[in-house]
């Protein structure tokens, strides 16, 4: 049985990290996997932001241990086929209600964008309790996302955009953050020179970095 949608954010709430990657060969998604592996992260989300991104979810699902999710997906048609290419939770930049139902209907766990309150109480309103909070430096950051915990207490938001090792402990600090999405931990020149041997190193870095930020 493939995990629910439940499963899943609970497994993303205990990595508090979700590796942001944009791959353009396809060839590194395996690779890649398995230093974010070696670093103690087994989750990311690939974006579609590049023609090789299904393709790439399609081979980082294979790597055991590896949840693999599908970002800036905009519209039903690309939910689908990234569920078809083994992505188990699905990234908007935006809420679009297509989406959510077509996630639904997969079983797959959909955390789409907003910034606003609007944009909260349409998500609350269509059944979603969980979230992404982006561009999150564009928006306040850490107090917006106090702000909300004060008004939205059922809502738990992953921030993304703008998140750094010099802030993750601010972003993860309010109590309605249940994970950030790091943009960090797969720099595009190491990705280019294949130092996945770095990227390990820098992962590692970074739980070190969570294991203090979560005290």
């Amino acid at each position: 049985m493939p995990p629910t949608p439940d499963e899943i954010l609970a497994a993303l709430e205990g990595h508090r990290l979700v590796p942001v990657v944009s791959i353009s060969d396809a060839a590194d998604a395996a690779p890649l996997a398995e230093a974010l592996i070696a670093g103690g992260l087994p989750c990311m989300e690939i974006t579609l932001r590049t023609p090789a991104g299904l393709e790439a979810i399609r081979r980082a699902t294979k790597v055991a241990a590896m949840l693999v999710g599908a970002g800036t997906v905009l519209d039903a048609l690309q939910c689908l086929a990234a569920h078809e290419a083994g992505a188990r939770f699905i990234v908007s930049p935006g809420f679009d209600p297509d989406v959510l139902a077509t996630a639904t209907d997969l079983g797959l766990l959909y955390l789409p964008g907003v910034a606003t309150p609007t944009e909260v109480q349409a998500a609350r309103r269509a059944g979603l309790r969980a979230v992404k909070f982006f561009p999150a430096s564009s928006f306040g950051g850490p107090a917006t996302l106090k702000a909300f915990a004060a008004v939205y207490p059922d809502m738990r938001l992953m921030p993304t955009g703008g998140i750094t090792p010099q802030n993750l402990a601010d972003y993860l600090s309010p109590p309605n953050v249940f994970a950030c999405g790091g943009s960090w931990l797969a720099p595009a020149d190491a990705m280019r020179r294949k130092a996945w041997d770095e990227i390990a190193a820098l992962t590692r870095e970074s739980r070190q970095l969570l294991s203090t930020s979560c005290k």
